[in-house]
């Protein structure tokens, strides 16, 4: 054996773009610029992320733009930062007008609770951030290896509790901001600071080792789905009052087949904080990882690594040495669902609020769908705001009681009055963008819900359940964009029309699902689920989930651990 001393490993090469990139800057606005391809650089595509684009291309046009000797069909996606998904009705107005001047011309509500533009060609990207900037909205930090948008429970009328939680999820979001100028220089056309001499005090020149989500909940529901997400807060609520949160961090759902070195991990439980601790236990988080986390794999460099790693103590004792904040014991909480309310809900300031289904989250017109038209006359009659959920629905918030009657007619003059009369299946079914545009992908996803559903539909009416939350998610490939490793039914796509079928999270959230067949096709998924609907409906225990049925019956003889996380502990 050699005595020598092992070299360092490698850094990736992420590290070498942030490093020199001028806190951000690139070589972005020279590539922007070039009118001679409609793409720019990796360099500059792997630095776009953090002011919220990805370049992506049109995979349908692929082999024909091929042939024709033309270069792909390029376009960017930009998201939003919309901490909360709260947005008013101007800003619905802007984002709308946007969309059908200078991208897809759709609107997507993903699954992070901000909107989503595509096909944004490049000489149009700096239209559309002007534009959102004269509306008081920005892509910053949207993605990128930084805090992107934060999550929390849309609806904060309901209550002064939701109120107050909302509020520290959006100070959350402007406190871990990159205090870089470069999103202003490039795309608002700002002087340019010499040098880029600015500092980040608490992400540093070359930022996180990959990105990091924040969210909030407030038990019993677990909208946000929290376990999921690298630093997660859990509102204690008691008659009324905002006691403080319960604190989780390292969860993360991202895995590559056949790779039993990435895994989906829940998060864990660390302690008890008051309400006006959160942003310094969250930047005693964040800047932990920034120092611990693996800069030589991207696929090993989530917070979820660090701590599955170097384990759940040492991290929670690093933690309250960086912030002098020692957690007292969690306090008990329980969640119950994960579903978003839908119709009419009153408020506590008198105000009411619509619960709008929306499959996918995709906003655009079709024969017989005008789910863009009508929208779009609501914001131009409403007084309130609108609010995102984690779940890709709409809320209609804010609403006068006179003013109920008048949105009522424009969603029934649309033909939208039903759109919440869906199977709880529906109702619960999320999933990514995958094709045509999302590079990653391996199969379909959006495009295929609406099918998958229809097939399951017919199975669990022939059951009787078609009123049972049931949850189901669908994605192209395994980076966990729709989280469906937390789905009681969860396909990941593995290949053209194949995907690895998973079975048995629980329904709240709190469970990861656990590997049935490593490949199939979605017709051999519902022959194969089937009778085990059959069975569920007539052997489950009163108020047992689908879910727990499958990880209780199904699962422990014939599936394999989809995860070596830990579990959460859910008092």
């Amino acid at each position: 054996m050699s005595s020598e001393i092992a070299p360092e490993k490698k850094l990736a090469a992420n590290e070498g773009y942030k490093a020199e990139s001028h806190h951000l800057r690139g070589e972005i606005a020279k590539d922007i610029a070039d009118t001679s391809t409609g793409t720019i650089s990796e360099v500059s595509n792997q630095l776009c992320k953090f002011h919220g684009l990805y370049i992506q291309d049109d995979r349908d046009l692929r082999n024909i733009l091929k042939k024709e000797g033309r270069e792909k069909a390029f376009g960017f996606m930009l998201r939003v930062r919309l901490p909360g998904g709260k947005a008013t009705s101007q800003q619905w107005i802007v984002l709308d007008t946007l969309a059908s001047q200078l991208a897809s011309p759709s609107l997507r509500i993903t699954t992070r609770q901000t909107f989503q533009f595509h096909g944004i060609l490049k000489g149009n990207v700096k239209k559309v951030v002007k534009g959102m900037h004269e509306a008081l909205l920005d892509s910053i930090a949207a993605c990128g290896d930084v805090n992107r948008n934060v999550m929390a429970p849309p609806n904060p009328e309901r209550s002064d509790v939701l109120q107050q939680v909302y509020e520290h999820a959006r100070a959350w979001s402007e406190y871990a901001l990159p205090k870089t100028r470069a999103y202003h220089e490039i795309w608002l056309d700002e002087e340019l600071v010499a040098g880029g001499e600015e500092k980040e005090p608490m992400y540093g020149d070359t930022y996180l080792p990959r990105k990091f989500k924040t969210c909030f909940a407030i038990p019993p529901s677990n909208d946000v789905d929290l376990f999921s997400q690298d630093l997660g807060f859990i509102a204690v609520v008691e008659n009324d009052t905002l006691l403080g949160y319960n604190v989780t961090a390292g969860g993360g759902l991202g895995m590559n087949h056949g790779n039993v070195e990435t895994f989906p991990r829940l998060a864990d439980l660390l302690g008890f904080i008051p309400p006006d601790k959160v942003n310094a236990i969250g930047e005693a988080v964040l800047t932990t990882q920034r120092d611990y986390g693996d800069r030589t794999n991207r696929r090993h460099a989530r917070l979820k690594y660090t701590i599955a790693d170097r384990g759940v103590e040492w991290f929670k004792a690093e933690v309250e040495k960086r912030s002098g904040i020692t957690f007292a014991p969690a306090r008990p909480f329980h969640f119950t669902t994960i579903e978003d309310p839908h119709g009419w809900h009153e408020c506590a300031d008198g105000t009411w609020f619509y619960g709008l289904h929306i499959l996918s989250g995709r906003i655009k017109d079709i024969p017989g769908w005008p789910m863009k038209t009508a929208l779009r006359e609501i914001a131009e009659i409403h007084t309130g705001d609108f609010r995102l959920t984690p779940s890709q629905n709409l809320s209609i918030s804010g609403v006068p009681a006179e003013q109920k009657p008048v949105i009522d007619a424009i969603l029934a003059k649309h033909g939208l009055d039903k759109e919440n009369d869906r199977s709880g299946l529906r109702r619960n079914a999320l999933s990514c963008v995958a094709l045509p545009t999302c590079g990653l992908a391996l199969a379909e996803s959006e495009r295929w819900l609406p099918g998958v559903l229809e097939k399951f539909e017919a199975v669990l009416d022939e059951a009787g359940l078609r009123d049972d939350a049931i949850s189901l998610r669908i994605t192209g490939c395994p980076n966990g964009c729709g989280r469906p490793s937390l789905a009681e039914i969860g396909f990941i796509g593995r290949a053209p029309g194949k995907y690895a079928l998973y079975l048995g999270a629980s329904y709240n959230g709190t469970r990861l699902n656990r590997l049935v067949s490593p490949s199939i096709t979605i017709d051999d998924a519902v022959v194969l689920l089937t009778p085990i609907i059959k069975r569920y409906a007539l052997e489950r225990n009163d108020g047992e989930g689908f879910g727990d049925w499958c990880d209780r019956v199904i699962l422990p003889a014939d599936a394999t651990t989809h995860s070596v996380g830990t579990p959460a502990e859910v008092a």
